[in-house]
């Protein structure tokens, strides 16, 4: 009776189709993490913002930031200060009342919505005096609403007082009203300024204290 040879290589099994399929998928998830521009394919401009990826397919950040931090205090105008402008006969009164509104509106909703719409968490925080999220932000929110009510008041009080000079008007007069859409743009205009303050001094505390430790 004849033997099998000794030695003889044994026939390798062949993978099953689930193995193949899992080898597949891991592949595919190893070439998406560690793809770069590097070894990535290369995309036409035309390409990319026929599906939104280009200049031309996006609104720019900035106009998005602005827009909701503009759209917000409008609407605060219109239903505050136009709405309850009716109702309420007190100057003083409604203003209190439009303040805790601007600042409440600001902590909860600008802000949030800053925060839902930023790229990356934090990208947003040099667009709000107060970007951490704390307790305290809202009281905090709320006085510094009232810092550029003031502010925009000042603003109105300005541009009335030069157009009547300008167009002989009578000095009783109020030939620039209180509006939504100017009312929105002086209160971001104010807070863009006071933001771009507190950087710069922050910027500044930095370089003197880098300065200093240096010289140290």
């Amino acid at each position: 009776m004849a033997k099998a040879p000794k030695g003889g290589k044994k026939k390798k099994a062949s993978k099953s189709p689930v193995e193949d399929y899992y080898k597949l998928k891991t592949e595919a998830v190893e070439d998406l993490a560690t793809a770069d521009e590097t070894n990535s394919p290369e995309v036409s401009k035309a390409e990319l913002e026929r599906y939104g990826g280009g200049k031309g397919g996006s609104i720019p950040n900035a106009l998005k930031v602005y827009f909701i931090k503009f759209w917000f205090p409008a609407a605060v105008c219109y239903f505050f200060l136009i709405g309850l402008g009716m109702f309420v006969p007190s100057f003083l009164d409604l203003m209190f009342i439009t303040v805790i509104a601007l600042g409440i509106v600001t902590d909860i909703l600008t802000n949030n919505a800053l925060r839902f719409f930023a790229s990356t968490p934090g990208a947003h925080d040099r667009y709000m005096m107060f970007p951490k999220k704390r307790y305290m932000t809202f009281f905090w929110n709320i006085l510094y609403a009232a810092v550029l009510m003031a502010m925009v008041i000042a603003i109105y009080n300005v541009l009335n007082i030069a157009v009547i000079a300008i167009f002989h008007l009578p000095q009783n007069s109020v030939p620039v009203g209180v509006e939504p859409i100017l009312f929105g743009i002086f209160y971001v205009l104010c807070d863009s300024l006071l933001i771009w303050l507190k950087h710069l001094v922050a910027k500044r505390f930095a370089r003197a204290k880098n300065k200093n430790v240096q010289e140290g």
